[in-house]
């Protein structure tokens, strides 16, 4: 039986705030729990909704295991409150889960298979980390030299792309620097508050100093509403200091190497967070009285060399673009992700990208980059920063790990 071709809408969209790493806010916070704040803060934008309507919850993970295994996806639509009804499936796609999370929901209801999905990502980088607990790569991969890339730390990626790319490190820093600055203006003009939704945040520490030194808990919440990130304090002189750490500048024998310029300072930070969104047709828009928020327009994703894997956008942009039957003067608000600043800028570059329509808000570098959480977090910002300055449309796009780049494109209703 043929499927009728409908539209997919957003119709809310929020996440958490992201917190830094292993020593940040969210450092004893599983990712199911970030999950079920991200979709009940998205079913509160949305009253009308019959939760039971939902047909499924997509959720992007990009190291699906340990406190975000077994299933997060269904584990955290229950968590939220959710009737049994409403099935879960986890995805990964690297960087890019939480996006191929929204294209596979609005994919769904594009074909006529589903009235109400939601699009989901979460990522606690503090208790799992990058590579998983165990990693362990075939042999196979070792065999050929196309292949060996697969194995490279992402880093050494972004070495090998700066400079093929020809991106000094002198670039790199300022860029980097730019991304704190818009991220801190963003945070002081308060442009995130429609996308984040607060936290609380419950911190159990021993008390050693009174009482007997046992059974003894200090229980202390707070809540968190503020990406933990962006530093005012950084400074292109502090940021030239910081040493490479991803490639050597010299070699044994004190010869250049033609590496070294990746340092910590302008690559994105390792994050903890989640972000969520419901799609819906045009039919269940009309009969829950939904506001739409912007429509799903189109996808890609590409693969390139693995030992370049910073490069993909360069191969997913055109390809998103020519599906949606757009150009890039269409674009209004670019979410590129940050995860180094040398292959950002080898992709604004290549591709011709307006640098004032990129990450106006900041990205990785100042925000963070929680992995498949970064997509659908992305994705709440395009669509909320297009309502709010009145432009068509936006595009999210980053790398991913093994050689693949992503880009998908939003259009305000």
């Amino acid at each position: 039986m043929s499927k009728q071709v409908q539209d997919a809408y957003i119709v809310a969209a929020s996440r958490t705030p992201i917190g830094r790493s292993h020593r940040g806010f969210f450092r004893n916070t599983r990712p199911d729990d970030l999950l079920v704040y991200a979709i009940q803060a998205a079913l509160a934008q949305v009253p009308g909704l019959d939760p039971a309507a939902i047909e499924d919850a997509i959720v992007g993970c990009a190291m699906p295991e340990g406190e975000q295994g077994t299933n997060i996806a269904r584990i955290g639509a229950l968590l939220a409150g959710l009737p049994s009804s409403v099935g879960g499936v986890t995805v990964n796609r690297f960087c890019a889960s939480g996006l191929s999370a929204i294209q596979m929901a609005a994919d769904r209801i594009r074909v006529g298979e589903a009235d109400v999905m939601i699009a989901a990502g979460a990522e606690s980088m503090s208790m799992v980390p990058m590579t998983g607990n165990k990693p362990s790569f075939n042999p196979a991969v070792f065999a050929k030299d196309e292949n060996i890339g697969i194995a490279y730390g992402m880093g050494l990626t972004a070495e090998k792309v700066a400079k093929q790319w020809k991106v000094s490190r002198e670039d790199q820093d300022a860029f980097a620097l730019q991304s704190h600055l818009k991220a801190i203006a963003a945070q002081q003009a308060g442009a995130f508050a429609d996308e984040i939704c607060p936290v609380q945040v419950v911190e159990r520490t021993p008390n050693l100093v009174s009482g007997d030194g046992f059974g003894e808990v200090n229980i202390q919440a707070r809540t968190v509403s503020l990406d933990e990130g962006p530093r005012a304090e950084t400074t292109l002189e502090a940021l030239a200091k910081l040493r490479t750490v991803f490639a050597a500048q010299l070699d044994p024998a004190g010869q250049p190497t033609g590496h070294g310029s990746v340092t910590a300072g302008n690559s994105s930070q390792t994050s903890d967070g989640a972000g969520a969104l419901i799609l819906a047709s045009g039919a269940a828009v009309q009969r829950f009285n939904l506001q739409p928020l912007a429509r799903f327009v189109s996808f890609a994703s590409r693969g390139v060399p693995p030992e370049i894997m910073g490069i993909g956008p360069i191969e997913a942009i055109p390809a998103a673009l020519k599906s949606a039957g757009l150009g890039l003067a269409d674009m209004g608000w670019i979410e590129l992700n940050e995860a180094f600043a040398a292959q950002a800028l080898a992709v604004i570059r290549t591709v011709g990208l307006n640098p004032d329509l990129v990450n106006p808000m900041g990205g990785a570098i100042a925000l963070g980059h929680p992995l498949g959480a970064t997509g659908a977090i992305r994705a709440a910002t395009v669509v909320h920063a297009l309502r709010r300055h009145q432009l068509k449309y936006g595009m999210v796009t980053m790398c991913v790990g093994t050689g693949q780049g992503a880009a998908g494109i939003f259009e305000r209703v």
